[in-house]
């Protein structure tokens, strides 16, 4: 089904699937030891939250890739919009989870505002996405959508800087790690938001 994408979305989709499974396991043993991130010891249900985020998140980055097959759209639209609903739902949860883990984070506020405002964007574009679809506007569906997607990407450019972030680190030794975290919670955000425009500008037919 892949063999036909651009090179560039082939990319996005190996990296997304990636990036899932390498973020969404271990969570799953519901051990403190396992998280990816740092929890907060005042609240013991942390953990709980960042599984009830993890899950329908992680489901969401595996499932977007094929919402832009050509091969799936065209073909089986059953099955384009059958996905394409479960993916709004992953979103949904992912974000109603996400605002009790913001809340809770150690990462501070500015950690706090990034992630928020992600949050917001994210439920509003899929709620875009949703009505357009449901009133046959299509070309506007495929662009919210892509906006959309674009913000469940955020995770994997997160996960990108902050490796090479914590590379740096070796080299600035000034630099702490909430201040990297913070600064690549808004470039991920940033990047996200400006590379979909730009797509949608430069290659979505209008």
């Amino acid at each position: 089904l892949m063999q036909n994408l651009p090179s560039e979305r082939l990319g996005i989709a190996i990296s997304a699937i990636a990036i899932g499974l390498y973020s969404v396991p271990p969570y799953l043993t519901f051990s403190p030891q396992d998280s990816r991130i740092p929890l907060n010891q005042l609240f013991a249900s942390h953990l709980p939250w960042l599984f009830l985020h993890a899950l329908p998140s992680g489901m969401a980055l595996l499932i977007g890739p094929f919402q832009f097959l050509p091969a799936i759209r065209n073909r089986w639209p059953k099955a384009h919009r059958q996905l394409g609903r479960l993916y709004l739902l992953c979103v949904l949860a992912g974000s109603c989870a996400a605002i009790s883990a913001t809340v809770m984070t150690t990462a501070g506020f500015h950690a706090q505002v990034g992630f928020g405002l992600l949050v917001i964007c994210w439920l509003f574009s899929g709620w875009q996405a949703y009505r357009a679809a449901r009133q046959g506007r299509f070309r506007d569906h495929r662009v919210w959508m892509i906006r959309n997607y674009a913000l469940t990407f955020a995770a994997v450019l997160l996960r990108v800087y902050l490796l090479a972030g914590i590379g740096l680190m070796q080299f600035v030794p000034s630099i702490s790690f909430d201040e990297l975290y913070v600064a690549t919670i808004w470039g991920s955000i940033t990047t996200s938001v400006l590379v979909a425009d730009w797509f949608i500008v430069t290659r979505t037919e209008r």
